[in-house]
C-alpha cells in the first residue's frame, strides 16, 4: 500500500463495544500500519508493538467488523466471546480447560441437555474453584439461549447427525462456527449418507464448510463461517501422508493404517464397550473395514494424490484414557528411501508450532510424548521389506484430535496467535 492511499472501509464490533470506524477519508501510512491481504476480501493490519502493544487488526467484510486481538502476548481490547454447545462431554470439557489459559477469549454460554441448570463445576469438579471457574456461566439447554449478541464463535461438541439442524438455525451472519462432530467433514453428502446412515439435513451449508486441518487449510479457515473440525484418526493419518503423496514419494495404493486409541474417543456417554472391565487388560480391533473415519481419510489423501485413494484402516481400542498412535505402512515410489520421507516431512513442517518430525536415530513417537498437548510427533523408519517404509504418528485424541485443533482454528479465524491457549507442555507421567 503506497503512502497516502485511502482505505475505504467502515467496521464496528458486533456488539458496538470498542467500535472503531474507518471512513473513506482515512489515510493509512505504511510507516504506522502494516497491511497484509490474508484472504479474498480480508486484510490483516499489524500495528508496531511500540504503538499498540503488538495488537493485530483484522478487517473482514464477511464478519462486518474490525477486531483487535492480542499478538505476541499483547493484551487485546476485546476478547473473542465463546459459546460451547455440548459442554458436558469430553471435548467440551477439554475446550474449557484450554480456554482457561487463553488470553483473548471469554466463555459466555455453555449448554448441556441432561445437566442443564447446574454449575459447570458440579459436573466437572476440577472446574469448581479459582477465578476462571467462578466466572464460568451455568449450563443451560440450547433453546434457552435467546440471544447470540454476546457470541462471536460457537463450538459445537454435539453428537454426530444432531449438529446440522442446530448450526442451520444459528445466526451465521453474526457468529462463526467450529463443528467438532462429523456432520460437515465429508464434502460429498451422498458419502455422508452412506457412512452415517441418513441424509444430510443442511447440504447448502456443507457446500461452504471448510475442512479445518489447520496446517493444510489456514487461508480457507481464516475467512470461513463454518469450519468442520477433523476427526482424531484422520488428523494423525493425514498430517504425515498428505505431504508425502503431494511430493510423489509414496505410492497411493497399498497404504495400511494400523491405529490405536484411548477410550475418550468413544465419548462420555455410558456404553458397555467403554466399561472398565470391558477395556482394561486387553486390546481389540473395532469398526474393521467399516469405521466412519475411513472415507474422511480417503477424501484428504485422494485430494493430495490427485486420484482416488482407498486405504486399509483398522482402529483398535486401548486401555488408556487419551492418545492415538498410528503405525502407517507405505510403499515407496521407485528410487525413494525412508530418509527422503523424513526429510520431506521435516522440511514441510519446519515452521509449524505443533507438528514435529523425529530426527533419524531418535526414539519412535509414544502417546505419552504428546499427552495433554496439541503437539503431533511423527517418526519414519525403513521397513524390513524392500521398497517400503513405516511412519509412526502420535497425537492426543482429545486435544489435537478434537478440542485443541478446534481452538487452533478459532485462533486463525480471529487473527489471534495460533498457539494462544495451546502452549501447554505434554503431561508426563
Amino acid at each position: 500500500m503506497a503512502d497516502g492511499q485511502h482505505l475505504a472501509a467502515q467496521a464496528v464490533t458486533a456488539n458496538g463495544a470498542h467500535a472503531i470506524a474507518f471512513a473513506p477519508s482515512l489515510v493509512v501510512q505504511p510507516r504506522m500500519l502494516a497491511v497484509q491481504r490474508v484472504a479474498r476480501g480480508a486484510w490483516r493490519m499489524r500495528v508496531p508493538r511500540s504503538r499498540a502493544r503488538g495488537r493485530a487488526l483484522e478487517l473482514s467484510p464477511r464478519a462486518g467488523r474490525l477486531r483487535m486481538a492480542a499478538v505476541n502476548g499483547g493484551s487485546g481490547t476485546e476478547k473473542v466471546r465463546v459459546a460451547i454447545l455440548g459442554a458436558s462431554g469430553y471435548t467440551g470439557a477439554e475446550l474449557v480447560r484450554l480456554l482457561a489459559t487463553h488470553p483473548s477469549a471469554k466463555i459466555t454460554h455453555m449448554t448441556a441437555e441432561r445437566n442443564a441448570g447446574q454449575p459447570f463445576g458440579t459436573v466437572f469438579p476440577q472446574f469448581a474453584f479459582g477465578d476462571f471457574a467462578n466466572a464460568l456461566p451455568a449450563l443451560v439447554k440450547i433453546e434457552e439461549i435467546t440471544s447470540w449478541d454476546d457470541v462471536d464463535v460457537v463450538f459445537c461438541c454435539l453428537p454426530h447427525a444432531t449438529t446440522q439442524e442446530i448450526i442451520a438455525s444459528l445466526p451465521l451472519d453474526k457468529v462463526r462456527v467450529v463443528d467438532l462432530s462429523a456432520d460437515f467433514r465429508l464434502a460429498d453428502t451422498s458419502v455422508y449418507a452412506e457412512w452415517y446412515g441418513g441424509e444430510h439435513k443442511a447440504p447448502e451449508l456443507q457446500r461452504e464448510a471448510v475442512y479445518g486441518l489447520t496446517e493444510f487449510a489456514r487461508e480457507q479457515v481464516r475467512s470461513a463461517r463454518l469450519v468442520a473440525n477433523p476427526g482424531c484418526y484422520p488428523t494423525a493419518a493425514q498430517l504425515p501422508l498428505v505431504p508425502l503423496l503431494k511430493a510423489g514419494l509414496i505410492e497411493p495404493q497399498d497404504i495400511i493404517i494400523d491405529a490405536k486409541s484411548g477410550t475418550t474417543g468413544a465419548g462420555r456417554a455410558a456404553k458397555v464397550g467403554s466399561l472398565f472391565c470391558e477395556v482394561s487388560d486387553g486390546i481389540h480391533a473395532y469398526g474393521v473395514a467399516s469405521h466412519r473415519h475411513a472415507p474422511e481419510i480417503e477424501q484428504g489423501l485422494s485430494a493430495a494424490a490427485g486420484a482416488p485413494v482407498v486405504v486399509n484402516f483398522t482402529p483398535h481400542l486401548m486401555p488408556m484414557n487419551r492418545g492415538i498412535l498410528e503405525a502407517i505402512y507405505v510403499k515407496l515410489a521407485p528410487g525413494v528411501s525412508a530418509d527422503q520421507l523424513r526429510d520431506c516431512l521435516a522440511e514441510h513442517f519446519n515452521a509449524e508450532p505443533f507438528v514435529h518430525v523425529a530426527p533419524k536415530g531418535s526414539p519412535m513417537p509414544h502417546t505419552r510424548h504428546v499427552r495433554g498437548s496439541n503437539h503431533v510427533l511423527i517418526g519414519v523408519s525403513p521397513d524390513r521389506l524392500p521398497g517400503r517404509a513405516i511412519v509412526i504418528s502420535a497425537i492426543d485424541n482429545v486435544v489435537k484430535g478434537a478440542s485443541g485443533q478446534a481452538l487452533q482454528n478459532m485462533n486463525v479465524m480471529f487473527g489471534l496467535p495460533e498457539t494462544a491457549g495451546l502452549e501447554l507442555a505434554p503431561v508426563f507421567p
